[in-house]
């Protein structure tokens, strides 16, 4: 029997077990904790150990996920894993190292590279290949971004954290996931970065992969007019009021910018859920980490409908409208 629509049925999430409070980092950076929560919201985060690398979180998120949804790794039709900070450098895919250790044999997998978008992308393009193929789908978001910011930048170092969130989706006669926005503006692909990679000849002193950098400012910015574009579109094309909205489920950046947003679109502030504070910005991860709290804390039912927002590099931006079936 052929299902005319798709539904996310398992939800799982990973979280390192150091946890990293702004005091710490004020020991050896110019900052403090009253000025990091001030500008941010962020408290604390989690960094992976360095016996751990992404495809690890990702399997840990991953197997919860599974479990969450009755499925077995040999039930999976495909794995696409969400991220900027895959064990290797372009190849292999971190998608593909954690088929190996679910076992998923029977699963196509790839990266998809939308940064801190890569799970709303993801699962759009997942949503798309269940409904052709019939078949399950693991999306992942999962980032290892202590690897990747320099500890010694109070600007960015003190925003990010590690972790991971799946999803499973599979063919369904409920539409689970009814509407999907995806866009970006390559014409700033400058504000955010990591200023690496094959456009360097090898003998240039940037060929190593180098460190994230932002221009805060106006990525600040960038992400205010996004997620409110964004908010607008899902409500206006599915004709919905925010009445109708049990959560929105932003990507978690900074607590000021849910906070601005909040105050622009004059929508209740307690319906963007946010734990920002924390597990800091976790980039890909930030939105299924969201949504697996969401439903272990049974703060989400059947039923109800979410919207997902996000912004990163590229720079991306979109959004997911859910029906929770879970």
């Amino acid at each position: 029997m052929h299902c005319p629509y798709v539904k996310i049925a398992g939800i799982g999430s990973y979280l390192p077990d150091r946890v990293v409070l702004n005091q710490e980092l004020a020991e050896t950076l110019d900052t403090s904790d009253e000025w990091i929560v001030s500008h941010t919201g962020i408290s604390k985060r989690h960094i992976a150990s360095p016996d751990q690398a992404c495809s690890d979180l990702a399997h840990q998120a991953s197997s919860k996920a599974l479990e969450s949804a009755g499925l077995q790794a040999e039930e999976l039709g495909l794995i696409i894993v969400a991220t900027s900070s895959g064990d290797y450098y372009n190849f292999p895919s971190t998608a593909c190292l954690l088929q190996h250790k679910l076992g998923a044999r029977n699963a196509a997998a790839f990266d998809l590279g939308a940064a801190c978008s890569g799970f709303v992308y993801s699962l759009e393009m997942a949503r798309s290949w269940v409904l052709s193929q019939q078949k399950p789908a693991l999306i992942v978001g999962c980032e290892l971004l202590s690897r990747i910011v320099d500890w010694q930048d109070r600007e960015t170092c003190v925003l990010f954290g590690d972790g991971a969130g799946a999803a499973v989706l599979v063919p369904s006669e409920e539409n689970g996931i009814p509407f999907s926005y995806l866009a970006a503006d390559g014409e700033n692909f400058n504000l955010l970065k990591i200023d690496s990679g094959c456009r360097i000849s090898r003998s240039g002193p940037e060929r190593q992969l180098g460190y994230l950098q932002m221009l805060g400012k106006p990525v600040f910015n960038f992400a205010v007019r996004s997620l409110e574009n964004v908010i607008n579109i899902i409500l206006q094309k599915n004709s919905l009021t925010i009445d109708d909205i049990t959560y929105i489920v932003p990507h978690q950046a900074n607590l000021r910018i849910l906070e601005l947003v909040a105050k622009r679109m004059e929508i209740p502030s307690q319906k963007f859920y946010n734990n920002i504070n924390e597990v800091a910005n976790t980039s890909a991860a930030s939105i299924p980490l969201v949504l697996d709290e969401l439903q272990r804390e049974r703060k989400i039912h059947p039923g109800d409908l979410i919207i997902t927002v996000t912004f990163g590099a590229g720079l991306t931006y979109g959004g997911n409208l859910l029906r929770w079936q879970i």
